[in-house]
């Protein structure tokens, strides 16, 4: 064999090789990317689950409301549970004061009352505020994300669940535990200041796993400012 072939060899060889180690590097990435999503996507509010039990009919809207509440004001929601219980939630008007004002809308509206906690995970949070009970529901209309310095550092944080950013319309979550892997991608808009017991006691619901049973119900929402 000359030694021109054998070069050319050499080099067919070990252009293989690095085709090979390519495909091999892209295959690992793969795979490690497959596991990223499945440990990380349960924990993450959902935007769409199967079908619930718990739908309700309710009122859609063209457009988000006109700002109405005052941003100098206190404003405080009361959940009160179906099955028995409440907890109340102080909303921070000043620090996210679109999305306050849109949840103030709906509770006035009555439009959580009779919808359900369709997503409920063990040490992570539970989520509602959607009359068809999947994830998918929501009041027609939606609105931006609002930072703030506000993060989910401790038990009891009220958040806007989202389909991604600026998708906001009517579900929100309460955290069971701090949860600071959602820091920057969801608006915190108060935090639980009475009733932290009736929010741990809601029952757990992964509708991937069994949505064949209603989650617990909200009897109704009211609003109080001062």
């Amino acid at each position: 064999m000359t030694q021109s072939k054998r070069k050319a060899r050499i080099a067919i060889k070990h252009k293989s090789e690095k085709i090979i180690q390519i495909i091999a590097g892209v295959i690992v990435l793969g795979i490690a990317a497959w596991i990223l999503w499945a440990l990380t996507s349960s924990q993450k509010p959902a935007a769409s689950l199967p079908a619930s039990t718990g739908a309700v009919e309710k009122k859609t809207y063209a457009k988000a409301p006109d700002m109405t509440i005052d941003k100098n004001k206190k404003y405080t929601a009361t959940f009160k549970l179906a099955k028995g219980g409440e907890f109340k939630a102080q909303l921070y008007s000043d620090k996210a004061p679109i999305t306050v004002n849109s949840f103030v809308f709906l509770a006035r509206e009555k439009y959580f009352d009779g919808t359900t906690f369709h997503r409920v995970l063990e040490g992570f949070m539970a989520q509602g505020g959607d009359p068809t009970g999947t994830g998918s529901g929501g009041p027609g209309y939606k609105f931006k994300n609002e930072d703030s310095d506000l993060k989910f550092d401790k038990a009891g944080v009220l958040a806007m669940a989202n389909a991604g950013r600026d998708t906001n319309g009517s579900q929100f979550f309460i955290t069971f535990v701090p949860t600071p892997q959602l820091d920057g991608g969801y608006t915190i808009f108060g935090q639980v200041t009475e009733g932290m017991d009736v929010v741990n006691g809601i029952t757990r619901r992964d509708p991937q796993q069994n949505p064949n049973f209603t989650g617990d119900v909200i009897e109704s929402v009211t609003i109080t400012e001062e």
